[in-house]
């Protein structure tokens, strides 16, 4: 199997494997067939984060396929952000803790693939960031202010040492990752997580270009968010997003120009 090699057992995870009933495959698409079957078990938690899977070769015999029909069809739930794969004496299968890791390439590859237009992308980053904004001005403890504050330090400092342009476009960008877990809601921080992982390819694909919105906007921002002034903070930080995306957008289209007329 393609995975890495390690010989520990991570916490919560079981050494012996989770006796599950599965069915003799009987159709030609069979890796396809096994991966939907330990979805099921998944989806009914019949297997549970940290759960083992019976050995590679009792598992083959269980479904009736070779052991590379197998080897295909764990290898797509480990693409897929469900299975982990390990070496080793303490090896084999075991089911994931949920990281949301799927939801990040997912819309990252729809994104390369033209399914979401930048367009989209920065529409639904203004409505998805009002809703963190407000619930984590309503949740957000000492500890969320002091993370947010030194974000925004970082990015003075990046500024003042005239770090690279995708270095402060980095820093920018964790802010929204910081709000988001202030929210203390996991959905929220897996859509954030995977908004930031697209911006960052768009931003990188526009190309280099600086501004000297963000950083005042910032500190306008944490003044009616650490006064809980709900409104004014969505407001501070929507309209500091409808410029940057106007922004961005007008560099995209610049950008699909210049390679029309270059052919």
């Amino acid at each position: 199997m393609e995975h890495q090699p390690t010989s520990t057992v991570k916490h919560g995870e079981s050494r012996r494997p989770r006796l599950v009933a599965f069915r003799r495959i009987k159709t030609t698409r069979a890796f396809e067939e096994i991966a939907d079957q330990i979805r099921n078990e998944l989806s009914t938690r019949r297997l549970r984060a940290g759960d083992r899977l019976p050995p590679e070769r009792a598992l083959a015999a269980q479904f009736g396929v070779s052991r590379n029909t197998l080897r295909e069809a764990l290898r797509s739930l480990e693409n897929a952000g469900l299975l982990r794969l390990q070496k080793g004496a303490a090896g084999g299968a075991f089911v994931r803790e949920s990281t949301g890791e799927a939801i990040v390439t997912g819309l990252r590859d729809m994104f390369h693939l033209g399914a979401i237009q930048p367009e989209h992308l920065t529409e639904a980053r203004v409505m998805i960031e009002s809703i963190v904004v407000r619930t984590a001005c309503e949740r957000a403890n000492g500890e969320d202010l002091a993370a947010l504050d030194a974000n925004i330090e970082a990015a003075e400092q990046a500024a003042r040492d005239k770090v690279s342009f995708y270095e402060q476009a980095a820093i920018h960008l964790d802010f929204h990752r910081v709000l988001a877990r202030a929210t203390k809601n996991p959905v929220m921080v897996i859509v954030m997580e995977a908004l930031i992982d697209v911006m960052l390819h768009f931003i990188r694909d526009i190309g280099q270009q600086r501004n000297s919105w963000v950083l005042p906007s910032r500190r306008r921002f944490m003044k009616h968010f650490a006064a809980g002034e709900i409104d004014a903070a969505v407001t501070e930080m929507g309209q500091l997003l409808e410029r940057l995306n106007r922004y961005y957008l007008s560099l995209w289209k610049e950008r699909d120009r210049a390679e029309a007329a270059n052919g």
